[in-house]
């Protein structure tokens, strides 16, 4: 399923049209046609902007996915999203790996960004 396909299918879950949609995200409503259309992909920004509008998950709107809910819960999400990137001193407290591997700071900001799931 398409970007396209799995916006118009989250709004018509809703009951709601086209035009509400758009005015809640602060876009056009021939703006949310092309992109449920797949005449045009949203930018980041406005991809991120869906994902919060229908409580879904990133992933689930580009087809990574087919679980539409978040991945994060309240708790971890708090936490991601006060963590400051350029604070060179949290990266390195935290001292982040994977698979017993520490993560550079960059190779960490970029992690956190990917956690926060407001893309890199």
């Amino acid at each position: 399923m398409s970007i396209g396909s799995r916006i118009a299918k989250c709004r018509e879950q809703r009951g709601w049209t086209q035009e509400q949609t758009a005015s809640s995200l602060g876009i056009s409503r021939a703006a949310l046609s092309h992109y449920e259309k797949n005449r045009r992909e949203p930018d980041t920004e406005t991809l991120t902007k869906f994902a919060d509008l229908f409580k879904v998950s990133i992933d689930f709107l580009v087809g990574r996915t087919d679980n539409p809910h978040m991945t994060l819960n309240a708790a971890a999400r708090d936490f991601t999203d006060a963590l400051e990137l350029s604070d060179e001193e949290l990266l390195q407290r935290f001292a982040l790996t994977v698979d017993g591997r520490k993560l550079s700071p960059d190779e960490a900001r970029r992690f956190i960004a990917f956690v926060r799931g407001r893309n890199a």
